[in-house]
């Protein structure tokens, strides 16, 4: 007799999708280095390295969201905050290998924090909204977060040919 698996629904649904995000993240990372995180598409843009330092800014600021600490804090990746001028020659941003720990432990905590949350806590006002909605809960803000991530995320495989790499994802 053929078994169901019902789809996962809730703060499950979430974990899901920061898993996968996780994933291709750590797929279109594979292999870069330093110096290859470094290169800007041409007409601008920004860099592999920013755009995890991007990520990282994101999660420090969503894991308290989810009951969880920072990695590095707020401050310590304020140079990716949304908005933040595109990294330049000369300049030092944070070494790709500390982005990366930090981030694999950055997801971890979201990972853990979605496990814990009990689903009425989605429907809890936000205590922020980046698009200023006053209805804002705490499952449209998760919602948005994974949107971001998800979008940042597709960019790096972009970034990483830019770098000299082959595409992670076939």
């Amino acid at each position: 007799m053929p078994t169901t698996t019902q789809a996962p629904r809730g703060a499950e649904l979430f974990r899901h999708q920061a898993r996968m995000v996780r994933q291709v993240v750590g797929m279109n990372l594979a292999g870069v280095t330093h110096e290859e995180s470094l290169a800007h598409p041409s007409g601008g843009g920004n860099s592999i390295n920013w755009v995890l330092g991007h990520l990282l800014w994101v999660y420090e600021g969503a894991l308290p969201l989810v009951g969880q600490r920072p990695v590095l804090g707020r401050d310590a990746v304020a140079r990716y905050a949304r908005g933040g001028a595109a990294l330049v020659e000369g300049e030092e941003p944070l070494p790709l290998a500390e982005l990366q720990a930090a981030w694999d432990q950055a997801a971890d905590r979201i990972d853990q924090g979605l496990a814990a949350l009990p689903d009425d806590a989605l429907d809890r006002p936000a205590p922020f909204s980046p698009s200023n909605n006053p209805e804002e809960t705490v499952g449209s803000l998760i919602a948005t977060v994974l949107f971001h991530q998800t979008y940042h995320g597709g960019q790096l495989g972009v970034l990483r040919r830019v770098a000299g790499k082959p595409g992670a994802i076939r």
